[in-house]
């Protein structure tokens, strides 16, 4: 039976909508490391660092929410060793909005190794093959020890096409997401429940109403971005936001082109992460209004203009394309570095733009220009 938690600090976590543009919203949700302005994206740190930056580059960027993975920072260094040494924002000296996820989709990237049951997941460790268990019990611990202010119910992805599977993984990621309440002791951390299903509207309707109806702060969007196309993705945001309640943010996890970012706002969305612009970076390309740049490419050899003109990051106004080029071919550090601050500025400054559209009534009319511009040539799409 599906009962309304009331263990977390309401006052601590009060989300208030400041403005509405059809389904996009903007609004603020209180932390105990500050107030985030949604929509937000989030940068990723994986390994409570995001992979290049320091937390001096992450504030030039006016990031102001950085996802850690509950999974990687278990096995290394070891959850216990960061709360004994004053929690993850002391450890990563990032004192600003923290979020860690529950280590379920890492578990289910590791297919070969892990076994689920009822009660939880055995895998072994990517890193020297190890066994271990993760239960909801175990996940809320971890992330307890880390301490993050918003973390994750343990859940269950699954392949989204597969409508049998989906529903054991939906029926298992709800009663999780049960335990996962009952386990929390602190109440300074915000619990999300996350929203399973698949592609299956059915599936997606009924676990989007189960975990809104556990009353937790907020609410995730899992099992997207991993395999579906952009229109199954869309068609199930569809679904899903609407039976949301309103007073609580909404979080789509690990989506993060600015075609999906533009997407996910249109349909309701406050939160977003991903690793792609970092990811992006170490592969020498650049987010740029009309699709991506190779920085690789030859004919950047002489280009003594920005990245992008319109960018307002660092590597922008300091660098050529020319010399960002060079650092590539010569294999500095020092490429991926100003190609992750441009990357994600870019989506920052992207969300920036679109909270002012919210706040004067202009986004959705704006939609189809946006879209426009940040698709990619081989991978535009329009809102539906």
């Amino acid at each position: 039976m599906c009962v309304a938690w009331q263990g977390y600090n309401h006052s601590m976590f009060q989300f208030s909508i400041t403005a509405k543009n059809n389904h996009a919203r903007r609004g603020i949700f209180s932390t105990p490391h500050g107030d985030l302005i949604t929509p937000v994206f989030a940068p990723v740190g994986t390994q409570a660092t995001v992979k290049t930056l320091t937390p001096e580059h992450l504030k030039d960027i006016n990031a102001s929410l950085v996802l850690s993975n509950t999974y990687h920072l278990y096995l290394r260094p070891g959850d216990e060793l960061v709360r004994d040494l004053g929690g993850l924002h002391k450890f990563m000296q990032w004192h600003r909005p923290m979020l860690t996820d529950s280590g379920g989709f890492q578990v289910f990237s590791l297919s070969k190794t892990r076994k689920i049951d009822d009660d939880g997941v055995t895998f072994k460790s990517h890193i020297d093959g190890s066994t271990h268990r993760f239960t909801p019990e175990k996940s809320i611990a971890i992330q307890e020890n880390l301490g993050a202010d918003i973390i994750m119910a343990f859940d269950e992805c699954s392949d989204p096409t597969n409508k049998a599977y989906s529903a054991i993984a939906m029926d298992r990621t709800h009663r999780w997401a049960e335990r996962s309440v009952k386990a929390q002791t602190r109440t300074d951390q915000a619990l999300f429940g996350i929203v399973q299903g698949g592609v299956q509207a059915d599936l997606r309707a009924t676990s989007a109403r189960f975990i809104a109806a556990l009353d937790t702060p907020g609410i995730a969007i899992g099992g997207l971005s991993v395999g579906e196309t952009k229109q199954e993705m869309h068609e199930t945001l569809d679904v899903v936001t609407p039976l949301l309640p309103e007073n609580k943010p909404r979080y789509l996890m690990g989506v993060g082109t600015p075609e999906d970012l533009i997407n996910g706002v249109a349909r309701g969305i406050d939160i977003f992460d991903c690793v792609l612009p970092t990811r992006l970076a170490r592969h020498h390309s650049a987010f740029a209004p009309d699709g991506r740049l190779n920085m690789m490419n030859a004919s950047f050899a002489r280009d003594e203009s920005p990245i992008d003109a319109t960018c307002d990051c660092y590597a922008c106004k300091t660098f050529t394309r020319a010399y960002i080029r060079h650092l590539i071919v010569a294999k500095e550090l020092l490429a991926g570095t100003l190609l992750s601050i441009h990357n994600l500025r870019a989506l920052i400054r992207l969300m920036e733009q679109i909270r002012v559209y919210i706040a004067d009534g202009t986004f959705e009319s704006r939609v189809p220009d946006l879209l426009e511009r940040w698709g990619n040539n081989a991978t535009r799409k329009k809102a539906v």
